[in-house]
């Protein structure tokens, strides 16, 4: 009995000192947007109706005053879209892009920024952490879009979806660059 009390306080201490604190701030925060935008608060209030077209799932890098494009993030190299995982967007219904279908489901995002044009890239491999495991014979769909200088210059990488009706702009905000990915919902 006696051996039995002192391995259960032993297991007790042990637990005590498995426990750990609470992580740090991630410096670069995940972060979800919606098209239509604001879904989620849509649903709550009763004003949604159907369910979204798409979310898209990142990091959310900071500039901390570094220079970030031709620099930090390379020219015709590969990048996540983002920090940490590599970045997913779900679509709920089949969407067309660049004039290709694109059926519903999950995708990874990844973009060769260049300085003119950025070739942003759907692939299926959804278990990926930043690009280190990316393959190119899993890409669903690759595009070329322009990016432009922006007015502000922005300190987290962000992107939004900037929706109408049927259709929207994927944007992508970072540093003085801003690039928008077209995208038009099809028919259910």
């Amino acid at each position: 009995m006696k051996v039995c009390f002192s391995l259960a306080c032993l297991l007790f201490l042990t637990t005590l000192q498995a426990q750990t604190k609470p992580t740090d701030l991630d410096k670069s925060p995940m972060d979800m947007s919606y098209w239509p935008t604001n879904y989620p608060l849509l649903k709550m209030s009763g004003k949604a109706g159907a369910s979204p077209v798409a979310r898209v799932l990142y990091g959310r890098p900071l500039k901390n005053g570094r220079n970030i494009f031709g620099s930090i993030l390379k020219y015709n190299e590969l990048w996540r879209l983002g920090a940490n995982e590599a970045t997913e967007i779900e679509f709920f219904s089949n969407v067309k892009i660049a004039g290709k279908n694109v059926a519903k489901g999950r995708y990874t995002l990844y973009c060769i920024p260049a300085e003119e044009k950025w070739t942003i890239i759907l692939n299926k491999d959804n278990y990926s952490w930043g690009g280190y495991t990316y393959d190119s014979k899993k890409d669903v769909l690759r595009v070329d879009i322009d990016v432009e200088k922006n007015a502000d210059n922005v300190e987290a990488f962000t992107i939004y979806f900037e929706d109408a009706r049927n259709s929207a702009n994927l944007i992508f905000l970072w540093d003085d660059l801003k690039a928008s990915l077209p995208i038009i919902a099809l028919p259910k």
